[in-house]
């Protein structure tokens, strides 16, 4: 498992990728190795991170294969889509990993796709939010867990606005996810009867101040504020608005908010704000039980969210395909690729579900309002749930998707 003693190499792209000890090893047995790139030191490190390949882990420990040994290896990408490709590149080439997962910051989820299309590699989307993956930009080697921006901004301004928010005012980062997130949050509030009354868009990383975004917000009349960002972004937005007493008279909906962003936050300041998952530590026996076993390894000892439950329920239904499949043919990306699509996924983190022929992993999808501080009842009892949007309403349609492998069910 990860510990502090994790051994680093260096990728051609200059980044660290931390190679981590094999679960169960024995003389001659296959090996398949598992990359996970995301961000370790940037705006989603607490989002994905060392967290991600502590839940890919755990589904290693769980599966404990007898036929095969599996090495996990992970990168920084530093959120830009060169270092990302580059790493793909170097781990198909030269390093032999089978299948990279994670990948936040939807740009370089697009260059990954790129790559892992090119080397017929098997390519797990968990932390890019972008739904071209399963668009316009589907391959047959790639598959999406947990959420894309179509669905949280469904859940939310759908739901929000059925609440009583009617008056919404974007702010949004300027880059491929927090354009599509507040995209298509603009249309599905809209559609459930509220007017937007705004948007305006900051440059992405190098904004920390979002006081003029705020007071424009405030200025408009509008009672939502709907953040189409996330991590550090979405907490500077809220405890800025915080400041400026605008919590009093707005509702906050925050398209995309992990749990440790809600954390530190507080439930003093964000209390109300309204957040959408598909999946929330403390839901179900399942993710009580998940919870319990990786907690304890995580970055700060945090549950996981939705993003980290996506690598662990990806990598487990992975390792199920490569135990049918056999290794050798498991390493042809298209082939298990379309394995793991015909089989339905079941885990704790979200229970059974299935993959679309878009390679789109079908999952319900939920309201969850941060409680008070006299509701919670400890650090990490932070949310409740307001409302669910079942599996097969909460994501696009197929035949909207544009997926050229795909056109219908």
């Amino acid at each position: 498992m990860l510990t502090r003693r994790t051994l680093f190499t260096t990728t051609a792209a200059g980044t660290a990728a931390a190679v981590l000890p094999r679960i169960g090893r024995a003389q001659g047995r296959p090996v398949i190795k598992i990359g996970v790139m995301n961000d370790m030191s940037g705006p989603y490190r607490d989002a994905t991170g060392q967290g991600s390949v502590v839940c890919v882990q755990q589904a290693l420990k769980q599966f404990n294969s007898s036929a095969f040994d599996v090495q996990v290896i992970a990168a920084d990408h530093q959120n830009k889509p060169d270092v990302g490709a580059a790493i793909a590149r170097q781990w198909f080439d030269r390093d032999g990993v089978d299948v990279i997962m994670d990948v936040p910051t939807s740009s370089v989820a697009l260059a990954v796709n790129t790559i892992a299309k090119e080397k017929n590699k098997l390519y797990i989307n968990n932390g890019g939010g972008t739904g071209d993956l399963t668009g316009e930009q589907c391959t047959p080697v790639t598959l999406h867990w947990a959420y894309d921006t179509y669905m949280l901004a469904k859940s939310t301004a759908t739901q929000v606005s059925k609440l009583g928010g009617n008056k919404w005012y974007f702010i949004t980062a300027d880059y491929v996810f927090g354009q599509q997130l507040s995209r298509d949050g603009i249309r599905f509030a809209k559609e459930a009867g509220s007017t937007v009354l705004g948007e305006q868009r900051y440059p992405f990383p190098a904004t920390t101040d979002f006081s003029s975004q705020l007071l424009a917000a405030q200025s408009s009349g509008a009672n939502v504020i709907g953040l189409g960002n996330a991590g550090t972004d979405t907490s500077n937005c809220v405890k800025q608005a915080h400041e400026f007493g605008m919590l009093k008279t707005m509702k906050i909906a925050a398209l995309l908010m992990e749990i440790t962003d809600v954390e530190a936050i507080g439930t003093d300041i964000g209390a109300g704000l309204y957040v959408s998952a598909t999946f929330y530590w403390d839901a179900s026996e399942g993710t009580r039980k998940l919870t319990k076993s990786v907690q304890g390894l995580m970055p700060a000892k945090q549950p996981p969210n939705m993003i980290q439950a996506g690598c662990y329920a990806s990598a487990l239904h992975y390792l199920k395909s490569v135990t049918a499949m056999g290794v050798d043919k498991a390493r042809d990306g298209a082939a298990i690729c379309a394995h793991m699509k015909a089989m339905p996924t079941d885990d704790e983190a979200f229970g059974k579900n299935r993959i679309r022929k878009d390679g789109l992993c079908l999952l319900p999808s939920f309201l969850y309002q941060v409680k008070s501080t006299a509701e919670s009842k400890g650090k990490w009892d932070l949310q409740k749930l307001v409302a669910t949007t079942p599996a097969e309403q909460a994501w696009k349609p197929l035949a909207e998707e544009g997926c050229s492998l795909a056109p219908s069910e």
